[in-house]
Order: structure tokens, then sequence, then C-alpha cells
């Protein structure tokens, strides 16, 4: 007699079949990476955390919460072993510590710059805008952030809104937690358009 296998669940929804990264390092505000990763998930996306191994710890990374330190996440993909080729849309969550970090190096530059080089989709809120400007990807771009870079992302050439979320061709942007309802339906529809990494 043959063992019975369970077929595996297939996920449904606007962005089924699709693979998207969430770039962070400790200090990531925790609901710019959980509200977001829900609402992906939720409409079927399979969702990577990668982080850089100079900030994993026991396989984690520890969250911000408003004002002191929030819940500690699995990391996915180790920064160093994640090829961007591989996934089809990336977002970039804030909190002040992890852009600050992540701006600093190289390889998670690179990474953040391979998704315009091929014209994939990118979320950025709060902070996460600086990784943008370290990646020399701002200049023209109609684009929002957390107030306080309203004048780093002019000085680099961008056109900045006061808004709760601002989309330009494959770049979206939101400024705060307060945002994330728009911000969330705005990148499951932006990331469902686009297509399916080979």
């Amino acid at each position: 007699m043959g063992i019975f296998k369970i077929p595996e669940h297939k996920k449904s929804g606007p962005l089924a079949g699709k693979r998207i990264a969430i770039l962070a390092t400790d200090g990531v505000e925790e609901v710019e990476l959980t509200s977001p990763r829900k609402a992906l998930e939720d409409a079927g996306a399979d969702v990577d955390l990668v982080s850089p191994e100079d900030h994993i710890h026991a396989g984690e990374i520890r969250s911000w919460n408003h004002t002191g330190w929030g819940k500690k996440f699995c990391v996915d993909v180790r920064l160093t072993k994640a090829d961007p080729a591989s996934y089809d849309a990336l977002h970039l969550p804030g909190g002040v510590m992890n852009p600050d970090h992540l701006r600093q190096n190289p390889d998670a530059i690179e990474f953040v710059r391979h998704f315009f080089k091929t014209g994939k989709p990118v979320s950025a809120i709060c902070h996460a805008p600086w990784l943008l400007i370290e990646a020399g990807i701002v200049k023209g771009r109609h684009m929002t952030s957390w107030p306080s870079l309203h004048t780093d992302l002019r000085n680099a050439g961008a056109h900045w809104f006061d808004k709760e979320v601002v989309v330009d061709g494959n770049l979206i942007t939101s400024r705060k937690p307060d945002d994330l309802p728009a911000f969330n339906k705005e990148i499951v529809q932006q990331f469902s358009v686009m297509k399916i990494a080979a």
C-alpha cells in the first residue's frame, strides 16, 4: 500500500507565484516590517527577510517598536547569499537605525540598485529612502518619506511631497506607520502588475 501524500496548498491572490525580498537589519521599525509583510503574504506572495550577517544574532534581527526594542525576527536569507535576480520586488522598511546601518553596507546598496537596473518595483517607507539616496537613484523622482528626510531627498534631486503614498514608476514611497493601510494597498497593487522574475 502506497503512502498517501497530502497535496501542497497553493497560494492564491494577486501576488501568487511572486517572490519578494524585505531588506532589513537591527533597529527596523517593527510595524513597517510586519504590516507590509502580512499584506504581501495575504496577497499570495512568498516573502523573504534578507539581512546582512554583521547584525544577525542566532539567526535573528531585533526590531524597534516606537520607543524601545521590539520583537526579534528570523532572517530567511543572509544578504551575502541572496540573489536579487530571484526576486520580483523589494520592500524597504524604515526606522532610524535600520536604514542608517544598511546605507553603509556596499552589499545592501548593490542589492537595492539591482531592482532599479532591472525595473522591478521597490517600496520604501519612513527613513528607508536614505538607502535610495545612497544608491543614487532618487534624482528626478517624485517621492515622500518621514518629514525630516525631505531636505536630504531634495538635495539629492528628488521632488518631495507630503502625501501618505507617492508612486513614481516602479517606486512606491510612504511617510510613516499611520500611512500603512494606504501604503500596503498600493504596494500590493503595484507589485501585482509586474512580471515574475525569470
